[in-house]
């Protein structure tokens, strides 16, 4: 089982396989004690490789269920790569405070350089795996992580990523050699778009519709400028991202199942829901991380948009997320 998820010899040039019929989250198979312990503190590179795979196993199987919520967990996932990743470059926003710059400014207003790394997150996340190391999305991505990156360096890097596409039989190995690929040419913006680059590579790789942020959510992600000891070897680094690799796919499939539980409520009570515009809001809840009462939803104002949420609050379906008397967001 494991050859056959991890081993994928070159980027896919075809639709990812599609399951249509999804098993119902309940039935999710839990994380076995013992691949946690191996994931925490692989004692050799041979441990984090088998831990990474096995735990990349356990998550494609996540992927491919195609649960009806998936895109509120890669969102939720994104934001938590997006405050890493403002960790990383020395910033003080929390995950709250990203989700605030996001749902707070009026569409077409900036969001501010903390609020952009969310935005990269959350590009990661929803586009279609196919579009993302092209050049104008990689120019893109880079300009909101910070860094500037021009169309032919853009494209030198999507070029020998593809190059050594059927080189690479490892999934992860594919995103490690990604994260190199960027070192080499432009070491001086590895570290703020090593990660998404490496995890876009990865779901590539692995055949999936949409990427899960996974490497971004390591604390110590990145290139060379990471607090990392220095002089790194090839093997320890190597060690160390498949590590990363390992727990952070463990903490997909625990936000996984987190979820699973709280979408089951929310499709639950939705019935019971009369209020108009209410089968758009419910979906809203299950494809994005989190929504605002005074977002603009067809068919329904501010104040039954409240009551509708006030409502979902009492039947336990959803949770208010910014802890205010006003300016409140919900979500799963």
């Amino acid at each position: 089982m494991l050859s056959t998820m991890i081993l994928r010899p070159k980027l896919l040039r075809h639709a990812p396989v599609v399951v249509t019929c999804a098993a119902p989250s309940a039935l999710a198979t839990p994380v076995p004690t013992w691949l946690r312990a191996v994931a925490t503190g692989p004692g050799s590179i041979e441990d984090a490789a088998f831990a990474a795979a096995a735990a990349l196993t356990a998550l494609d199987a996540v992927v491919r269920r195609q649960e009806r919520w998936a895109g509120a967990w890669r969102q939720r996932l994104a934001l938590a790569a997006a405050a890493a990743t403002a960790k990383r470059a020395g910033r003080v926003e929390d995950e709250a405070a990203l989700r605030d710059a996001l749902l707070l400014t009026r569409p077409g207003d900036d969001v501010g350089p903390a609020g952009r790394m969310l935005l990269a997150w959350r590009t990661l996340a929803s586009r279609p795996v196919a579009t993302l190391v092209s050049e104008t999305v990689l120019v893109d991505v880079a300009a909101d992580l910070g860094s500037a990156l021009d169309g032919a360096a853009a494209g030198q890097v999507g070029d020998e990523i593809q190059s050594i596409a059927g080189a690479v039989g490892n999934a992860v190995a594919g995103a490690v050699d990604a994260i190199a690929v960027l070192e080499r040419h432009h070491s001086r913006i590895a570290r703020e778009l090593g990660p998404w680059l490496a995890d876009a590579v990865l779901a590539d790789r692995l055949g999936w519709a949409h990427a899960v942020p996974l490497l971004g959510l390591h604390p110590a992600a990145g290139g060379r400028r990471s607090p990392l000891p220095e002089r790194e070897s090839g093997q320890a680094s190597r060690q160390r991202i498949w590590a990363a690799y390992a727990q952070a796919a463990l903490r997909a499939m625990d936000l996984a199942a987190e979820l699973g539980r709280r979408a089951d409520r929310l499709l639950a009570v939705a019935p019971k829901l009369r209020a108009k515009g209410a089968d758009t809001v419910v979906e809203k809840l299950l494809s994005d991380d989190a929504i605002v009462a005074s977002s603009n939803i067809a068919g329904i104002s501010d104040r039954g948009l409240r009551r509708l949420f006030d409502r979902l609050m009492e039947l336990g379906a959803v949770r208010e997320l910014s802890g205010r008397p006003t300016f409140r967001s919900y979500g799963l």
